[in-house]
């Protein structure tokens, strides 16, 4: 390997982690995979995690001690808001030349936009706004399920199980959507009951593509269900745009889902993401480089 800087990116998320390494022109070297790396789990499970992603990046790029002593390190990662979290992660011991870190939805707003100022809205298991405009940081909704994160997937399987428990006693209209929810439970509120004391985030979110699926084919609950986060994720890029964003790019696994279910004016200031979080930390690797040139004494 010739000398030059070497830059890592890393996005760790609630279902799995990616790394890539690239050199000073953006050339791939390596990447990496491993399982989920939310602060949720633990800090030490979420590091190892990550180290796991970026120890197959290093591998694969062919890095020695002084290839990775050269490389500098942004990690984005789900969770990092939690309180204590930065500060158990700036403690880690690593072999870098420097490590920066964000949450996962700053580097994917990073990477959208190859750093320059814009938002996003994330439509996945959870829901959030957040971008960049002039130094400012913009945050809307996104303070965690069932409390929060309105139009996602979550919050679709969460009322999809509540109309249909409704329906099953009568009081609402019941349909194929709701029909196939309970069978879910075998026809029994006490087993949906049972399911809802350990049930996650991500067990509701697992109910979204049944929703889609019945919105999507007519079922009258299943439309009415997705319409109503369609404009909850119509709100947040309104509001985004309203602080100030001059581009919104929405991300997560119901983006393609549910843009056809926007209002038509918040379509017309979708754009599509130019990068991953993967780019957006990596962005921040570099941004960290240049902060420190910026600060060094001068000779």
């Amino acid at each position: 390997m010739s000398p030059g800087r070497y830059f890592l990116g890393v996005d760790g998320g609630g279902t799995g982690c990616r790394a890539r390494i690239e050199d000073s022109d953006g050339t791939v070297l390596g990447q990496g995979l491993s399982g989920p790396a939310t602060t949720r789990l633990g800090i030490d499970a979420a590091w190892a995690s990550v180290a796991k992603a970026f120890g197959t990046a290093v591998e694969e790029a062919g890095f020695g001690a002084a290839e990775i002593a050269r490389t500098h390190a942004g990690i984005a990662l789900a969770g990092i808001g939690r309180k204590g979290a930065l500060e158990a992660l700036r403690a880690i011991a690593h072999p870098f030349a420097s490590i920066d870190f964000v949450s996962d939805g700053v580097g994917a707003c990073l990477g959208a936009h190859s750093g320059q100022d814009g938002a996003i809205v994330i439509a996945g298991t959870g829901s959030i706004g957040l971008g960049f405009v002039d130094g400012r940081d913009l945050r809307v909704g996104g303070y965690g399920f069932p409390i929060s994160d309105e139009g996602s997937g979550a919050d679709l399987g969460l009322k999809a199980v509540q109309l249909a428990l409704r329906a099953h006693d009568g009081r609402h209209e019941r349909t194929a959507l709701l029909a196939e929810v309970m069978q879910r439970f075998e026809d029994d509120p006490m087993e949906a009951v049972a399911w809802m004391d350990r049930a996650s985030p991500t067990d509701y979110a697992a109910l979204a593509p049944m929703v889609m699926r019945h919105a999507d084919q007519g079922d009258p609950v299943g439309r009415r269900i997705v319409q109503s986060a369609a404009e909850q994720i119509d709100t947040l890029v309104r509001v985004l745009v309203e602080k100030g964003a001059p581009r919104v790019a929405l991300l997560g696994g119901l983006a393609s889902p549910l843009e056809p279910w926007l209002s038509p004016d918040v379509r017309r200031r979708l754009k599509p993401a130019d990068g991953d979080a993967v780019s957006g930390a990596i962005i921040l690797a570099k941004r960290s480089v240049h902060r420190r040139q910026r600060l060094a004494p001068k000779e």
